[in-house]
């Protein structure tokens, strides 16, 4: 099974181009059934990325043909209502009843584009979606398919006309990510071919869902120490107690960096988790879960600091046995 995950992190770097660490968490997030905000900068690619991730998985059939997963981007503005995203109910003439018409969100992967650009009401249409799978609307509640994913994408630089993302949306975000700007030879690779408008709508699925449904339960199953659960439970609960936080990650942050950190060791060929995945992982999943009391702080580092305070007292030997 790792082998078709290792195919899919070989495929997407053929359209995102020098950033396989990126790509590793990013499927990380989706094998661990989480969601990934991307807070980065303008046309670094990120519809891009989601886009590739759906033509790389699903059943027969290039991406032309439809053969991938279903993927839908909402562009977030102030003008949007919830139904917009979720769907409603419309009378049918003909039929004298009502029938719903599913919104963009019930997709498999949906791209949530500057999702800080529309109003906490729209905000809050995803909140159900996110941790549930379902929409409800009246009485009637409608599943997404599997698997289900949103990439969200938030631009750090800008401040006007935006609305900030509340904690209880923030915390339903497995990992926060960061494209970030390709190297040099990247960059010259980009100019060379435009892969997003070539080599994107060549690409074919490498996996099937069903394949890939397994390899979500295979990640699951990963072996966690009970010496690095306990150090996740310590890490998590320092941030509620420490001085430069005025507010701590949730239960719900602990149970996503197991899982993350299963998935993560699972991506990377192991069936089991070490203590450097936590490292790896700490600030990803933790650092925009937490407010610290003064906003001048560096709150990654923090995080990390905490991390590899806690990590260093593991006794390494005792994992081994």
């Amino acid at each position: 099974m790792n082998d078709k995950v290792a195919a899919l992190i070989d495929g997407a770097g053929r359209i995102i181009r020098g950033k396989r660490d990126f790509l590793e968490l990013l499927y990380t997030g989706l094998l661990a059934g989480g969601h990934v905000l991307l807070d980065d900068n303008p046309g670094l690619g990120k519809t891009t990325t989601a886009k590739t991730i759906a033509a790389l998985i699903g059943g027969g059939g290039s991406t032309r043909s439809g053969g991938g997963l279903s993927f839908k981007r909402i562009q977030f503005t102030p003008d949007l209502l919830p139904y917009d995203i979720t769907g409603v109910d419309v009378f049918d003439t003909e039929t004298h009843s009502f029938r719903f018409v599913p919104g963009p969100v019930l997709s498999n992967i949906v791209l949530a584009d500057e999702i800080n650009r529309t109003t906490p009401k729209v905000q809050s249409a995803l909140l159900e979606v996110m941790a549930e799978r379902q929409v409800t609307i009246g009485s009637t509640s409608h599943k997404t398919g599997e698997p289900f994913f949103v990439i969200a994408t938030q631009n750090p630089i800008e401040s006007e006309g935006t609305f900030s993302l509340p904690a209880a949306q923030l915390d339903r975000f497995m990992l926060r990510l960061s494209l970030g700007y390709p190297d040099r030879d990247a960059e010259i690779a980009l100019l060379s071919d435009t892969p997003s408008e070539t080599a994107l709508r060549e690409l074919e699925p490498v996996i099937s869902t069903g394949d890939f449904i397994a390899a979500c339960g295979a990640a699951v199953r990963v072996f966690c120490h009970s010496a690095l659960k306990e150090a996740i439970a310590d890490i998590v609960r320092e941030t509620r107690t420490h001085k430069s936080f005025s507010l701590g990650a949730s239960p719900r942050a602990a149970l996503h960096f197991l899982a993350a950190a299963r998935a993560f060791a699972f991506v990377r060929g192991r069936a089991f988790v070490t203590d450097e995945d936590l490292t790896n992982l700490a600030v990803p999943v933790l650092a925009h879960r937490l407010k610290l009391r003064d906003a001048r702080g560096d709150c990654s580092k923090l995080v990390r600091e905490i991390t590899l305070s806690r990590v260093e007292k593991i006794d390494v030997e005792k994992l081994e046995s």
